[in-house]
């Protein structure tokens, strides 16, 4: 996915710039980055970032940076920050999102004989073809409602200036933008957990398509919002950080809304109740405080050596670097039967080989109920799942095995309560070996977070999206 931070300040920023960007180390494991503007002109820095924390690719160079405003990026696609020539000026850019039209915009700015000079694994960075479509226009006001309007899919943006940094929300509001505020600093971030440390208060959240232009005096709206809006659900569910709050709704409070919906009709009878860490501990804290049964942790995170939540790129390593995170505890385990709490199941593989590491520790049953609906749909937005297979799926897996083809009925597959969507779920279980499996309704979700329906998007779990 990844996260952004800006700050604009009357005195130096760059301590709050770099802490600030840390705060979205969650959001992302492939590159971290920084740019300041200072009476020398642009500076920024760009690290590799899968082996080591953000923290430790930059912090040696710090006294390389001054400035009184800068932008930041962790991000889980091209290198970031860019600084880009143009006729509007020099200016720095950042961006988040998927650009499902990539291929489509490169060849129309081919045709008109421009280029592109930041490469990505062969093909044009699509942060610079953003700011291609930035300067095609006669200022970062109209340059940006530009972008916004060529690209399908989703971009969220900050532009740094000379004076200023340019916000921008993507037209749908499928990822957050927050504007902070302290006596002589505004801020603008992706996930408000990173202003309290630094004195921050939350100000204004940006609308869908809203465009903000900050400054160390404050902020002007540029663009309003528009009237369509559809936040990603699973900024709640798994990507958000707990201390965080989108459209102000805090991400913890909700956790706990959903696992007290699982919990609300749940009859099995089991003796302790736990969360896959990080993300599922939420959960499992709002179910077991619905039942009144004891929470524990039977699996525990070992974070010194094993700090990152997404982890490399190779899914082979992903799951040995996810089995090592995660040690079980004999004495939470033997003769115990155990409700788990799950964010979601996306492929299942590494759930699966946890599950039967509970049965090797004595477990006499293992119960999972994951936070939200079976994953059907890959996400077309955001990047949430490296997968470019619809059948690393769990969900689409199974019906492919049920169906002999995997968009096979799959609106009554979605369908919690119909026949075929019990089957799917049955199988699912046999496959992870669980003694049972229940997954979360979607309209209890919706009500978890507390937004209407159509102002959230759902893609994943019933392909009802905007496009």
């Amino acid at each position: 996915m990844g996260g952004l931070f800006g700050v604009v300040s009357t005195s130096d920023c760059v301590s709050d710039l770099y802490y600030g960007t840390d705060y979205h180390s969650h959001l992302g494991t492939r590159r971290g980055g920084m740019a300041v503007r200072n009476a020398h002109g642009f500076h920024r820095a760009i690290h590799n970032i899968e082996n080591s924390y953000f923290r430790t690719k930059f912090e040696a160079e710090l006294n390389q940076f001054q400035g009184t405003l800068g932008i930041g990026v962790i991000s889980d696609t091209d290198p970031q920050p860019l600084i880009v020539g143009s006729h509007l000026g020099t200016f720095g850019i950042v961006t988040v999102g998927r650009l499902n039209n990539l291929a489509d915009l490169v060849q129309r700015a081919f045709a008109r004989k421009s280029h592109f000079s930041d490469t990505n694994g062969g093909g044009p960075n699509p942060t610079e073809v953003v700011a291609m479509l930035v300067c095609q226009a006669e200022s970062f006001e109209a340059g940006i409602r530009q972008a916004q309007e060529a690209i399908q899919g989703s971009c969220s943006l900050l532009l740094l200036t000379d004076h200023a940094v340019y916000a921008a929300r993507d037209r749908l509001g499928r990822t957050p933008l927050i504007i902070g505020r302290r006596s002589g600093a505004l801020a603008v971030s992706s996930e408000t957990c990173a202003f309290p440390n630094l004195d921050f208060e939350i100000d204004h959240f940006l609308g869908p398509g809203e465009v903000a232009r900050i400054t160390a005096e404050g902020w002007e709206q540029l663009l309003p919002p528009g009237e369509r809006m559809q936040i990603c659900s699973f900024l709640w569910v798994y990507y958000g950080y707990p201390a965080s709050e989108y459209e102000g709704i805090n991400v913890e409070h909700v956790r706990y809304n959903c696992g007290a919906a699982l919990a609300q009709n749940d009859e099995v009878a089991v003796d302790l109740v736990a969360g896959i860490p990080d993300s599922g501990i939420g959960h499992a804290i709002g179910y077991a405080n619905r039942k009144k049964i004891p929470y524990g942790r039977p699996f525990v995170k070992y974070t010194p050596t094993w700090p990152r939540s997404f982890m490399p790129q190779n899914q082979q390593m992903r799951d040995l670097v996810a089995k090592m995170k995660l040690i079980p505890v004999r004495r939470m385990i033997e003769g115990q039967r155990l409700m788990f709490c799950e964010d979601s199941i996306v492929r299942g593989t590494q759930l699966k080989d946890n599950v039967q590491v509970l049965f090797d520790y004595g477990a006499r049953e293992v119960h999972m109920r994951p936070a939200c609906p079976t994953l059907i749909h890959p996400c077309a937005f955001l990047n949430f799942s490296t997968s470019r297979s619809t059948l690393d799926l769990a969900g689409r897996k199974t019906i492919q095995a049920l169906e002999g083809a995997e968009d096979k009925h799959l609106e009554a597959y979605a369908q919690d309560g119909s026949e075929k969507h019990a089957a799917m779920v049955e199988q699912i279980r046999r496959n992870l070996r669980l003694t049972s499996l229940k997954y979360q309704r979607l309209e209890d979700l919706v009500a978890a977070i507390g937004l209407p329906k159509e102002r959230l998007c759902t893609h994943c779990w019933d392909a009802s999206s905007f496009f």
